[in-house]
């Protein structure tokens, strides 16, 4: 009997054994999948918006890392460029006459701007043709004249200043412009302005300034000349001489060409006078004492009667022109505008012959540019005798035809 329940206990102990290994594998489990349950929920992963966060930071590195590069690529791109056309003259070239063309259209436009602010009309010179503008000239002589100075102004259309289709053709052929030069009256629209656009019709030959008139105001005249001639034509000399002074064109022209290479140079008969103090004397100076002590010098400066500047010169003149100071002699205001400047001042005595010395330097070969008496400033009594000094000094009829430049 005892050995009969001894024998049942074992195998129900076997049995419990058995159960309880079993459910032990399956709790196992149970409790695995609770646990991941669990932690799932005390857990969560996180949110999609912080990985996109951290990718798009990783995105924008890498891109900042590429533009970096790509910078310090085209920058030393830009250096090679820069480096290659440095090297290359033809494209400084290309690069200088860009510069130019976009000077000539703000210079144009400012000019056009301040005659509006003025509340005067633009000019039709203003208006050229596309075409016209981009031409390039070798100069541009402005002769300066006045109201009451029309015989001078036949005297010099009769002699040295080509007429009519002539001029046109000089303009054409040889890219030599020439123009009187002339503001208008006091009271626009009177019987000088009338006149003078009488005259205009007839000859064509003029270059009217949105400016008044007036000895004192010579100064203001020569900054609108170069200003509104800078806008009209791209030349490489702009031209000033007075109209009672005798200008061999061809022999001018030779001269300058010489130059063509420099970019800043101011041409003409170099002067140092004495700063007159004293009123009412000629050529008096208000602002003497801006130049020192009285008995001091002025600078050195072409004298008026013809002097020649660079297109960079002019388009300095166009550009500042606002802010220029004006002495009340023209010939000085010109040269104090370049003090400071490198510019290069060329003496040029052939600019200044007398009209007593210019015929036997002629025949000696060495023809003069231009003519005039000091002791006048100018040809003395110029209508009368501008035939007479044109033929004992003038170059000759063909030789503007045959000139090359």
């Amino acid at each position: 009997m005892s050995m009969k329940h001894h024998h049942r206990g074992l195998e129900l102990s076997a049995s419990k054994s058995f159960v309880s290994k079993k459910w032990t594998f399956f709790l196992c489990i149970g409790f695995f999948c609770a646990g991941t349950l669990f932690s799932d929920r005390m857990w969560p992963e996180p949110e999609a918006n912080v990985v996109s966060r951290e990718a798009s930071d990783e995105r924008l590195h890498l891109v900042s890392d590429d533009c970096d590069s790509s910078k310090k690529s085209s920058k030393l791109e830009s250096k090679d460029s820069l480096g290659e056309a440095y090297k290359s003259p033809d494209a400084i070239q290309t690069l200088d006459k860009t510069i130019s063309a976009l000077e000539m259209e703000l210079a144009a436009a400012r000019a056009a701007q301040e005659s509006i602010m003025n509340g005067s009309p633009v000019s039709d010179d203003f208006k050229l043709p596309e075409t016209a503008t981009r031409r390039k000239y070798l100069m541009v002589v402005g002769v300066n004249t006045a109201f009451s100075s029309r015989k001078r102004r036949d005297s010099v259309r009769a002699t040295w200043m080509p007429p009519g289709e002539n001029r046109k053709k000089l303009e054409e052929e040889k890219g030599i412009v020439m123009r009187f030069v002339i503001g208008h009256s006091a009271t626009p629209g009177g019987i000088l302005d009338r006149a003078i656009q009488a005259e205009e019709s007839k000859h064509e030959d003029f270059l009217r300034l949105d400016h008044v008139e007036g000895y004192l105001e010579l100064s203001a005249k020569t900054k609108s000349y170069f200003t509104t001639a800078y806008a009209l034509w791209d030349a490489d000399f702009y031209v000033k001489v007075d109209d009672d002074v005798h200008v061999n064109i061809a022999t001018l022209g030779a001269e300058l060409a010489r130059y063509r290479m420099k970019p800043r140079v101011y041409i003409g008969c170099m002067k140092s006078g004495p700063v007159l103090a004293q009123k009412g004397v000629r050529y008096h100076e208000p602002e003497y004492w801006k130049f020192g002590e009285e008995g001091n010098k002025y600078f050195r400066h072409a004298t008026g009667q013809l002097y020649a500047i660079s297109r960079e010169l002019a388009s300095y003149i166009s550009i500042n022109q606002n802010v220029l100071h004006k002495y009340v002699n023209e010939d000085v205001s010109l040269g104090s505008w370049f003090l400071g400047l490198d510019v290069e001042h060329v003496d040029d005595r052939r600019l200044c012959c007398g009209t007593t010395d210019c015929e036997w330097k002629a025949q000696a070969g060495n023809m003069c540019v231009a003519s005039f008496d000091w002791s006048c400033s100018g040809i003395c009594r110029s209508a009368d005798r501008m035939k007479d000094v044109h033929r004992r000094c003038g170059e000759g009829p063909n030789a503007l035809l045959a000139a090359s430049f």
